[in-house]
């Protein structure tokens, strides 16, 4: 018997993962169904350019890579749809110099896209940006209907929803907390006092088609959704407020205009969340100081690309698996210091 708290990507996709290798398992969630930092993400499996842009993700591109390689699996398991068109990244010549250099370090090649290429890939994009480098190695899926669609897949595999936080392991021979940010397991699970919470805010415009590749700029990223077309994020580190702060919102709006000018004038809405992040920007995944509780928190901005991997590593810890070579780089005991 195993209890999962949290219904996030991580969350559901541990459950679902259990539930397959023959476990009883119930999920324990008080929010409702997306109202987590799960569904207020722009979906990206992109390995290349979080590794290449995101100083948090640099260094990590064997095990990001490694986490994508799962969602294929995971995606025809849970009838969720994956995009593989790939990303293009557009900016100044010195930014793309850099940005190219940075996928060839990774020994990729950076495709250089121009002219008709580039615009039949993204034609909405201003057209002072007459160059880009893309690749094919990053995918998207949109968010909201693949939490629908694990939740789903989870509850026909025998998992129970409980909408309610999850007090402790109780009975229960495994507790896995997947929590996110909230430090509400904190006086069972102390591990969780040291994530730090980042506030995360993104622009959904609902009258731009939701097609193409994503698209990385110089601090934004537009990634196509479900419901339109998303710009973000901002990382406001340290706040676990969901509000919609229009301070630190008005860079965030700029740099998509900058992106797509026709956006001007268009009516967009906002979403907020609160994702969780450890000191060196890997998740925790793994024993507790109690050996029955497993973490699988920490994410950062990369919940979704490593939420299979992730549900791996833990599914190997309850069933007594080999979890493969990323767990010790995941491991919670890194940050003990005694």
């Amino acid at each position: 018997e195993v209890r999962v708290a949290g219904a996030g990507a991580l969350g559901l996709s541990c459950a679902l993962a259990l539930a397959d290798a023959g476990c009883a398992v119930t999920v324990y969630d008080p929010a409702q169904e997306g109202q987590n930092a799960s569904g207020v993400a722009a979906g990206m499996l992109a390995p290349v350019f979080e590794t290449v842009l995101d100083a948090g993700s640099a260094g990590n591109f064997d095990l990001l890579s490694a986490a994508r390689d799962l969602w294929p699996a995971l995606a025809q398991r849970a009838g969720i749809g994956i995009d593989r068109t790939g990303a293009v990244a557009v900016g100044s010549p010195t930014w793309l110099a850099a940005v190219a250099d940075g996928v060839e370090a990774l020994g990729l090649p950076a495709t250089e896209l121009s002219g008709a290429p580039l615009r039949a890939l993204t034609p909405a994009v201003a057209a002072r940006f007459s160059r880009g480098i893309g690749t094919p190695e990053d995918w998207w899926l949109d968010p909201r209907s693949a939490l629908r669609a694990l939740r789903a897949a989870a509850g026909a595999a025998g998992v129970s929803f409980v909408a309610a936080p999850a007090a402790g392991r109780g009975s229960a021979a495994w507790l896995v907390v997947a929590t996110g940010a909230s430090r509400g397991l904190a006086q069972e699970v102390p591990e969780l006092t040291g994530l730090t919470p980042i506030k995360g805010q993104i622009l959904r415009y609902g009258e731009m088609g939701a097609a193409g590749p994503c698209l990385r700029g110089e601090g934004v990223y537009a990634a196509p959704a479900g419901d339109g077309l998303a710009i973000g994020a901002t990382m406001e580190s340290g706040r676990d407020d969901t509000r919609v702060d229009p301070q630190a919102l008005d860079p965030l709006v700029r740099a998509g205009l900058d992106l797509f000018p026709g956006l001007r004038g268009a009516t967009f809405t906002v979403s907020a969340g609160v994702r969780a992040a450890t000191a060196d920007g890997l998740p925790m995944v793994g024993a507790a100081g109690d050996p029955w509780t497993l973490l699988a928190v920490g994410a950062r901005r990369n919940g979704w690309l490593l939420a299979p991997l992730v549900a791996k590593l833990v599914t190997a810890q309850v069933t007594g698996a080999d979890p493969g070579p990323y767990a010790r780089r995941l491991d919670p005991a890194r940050f003990r210091t005694c």
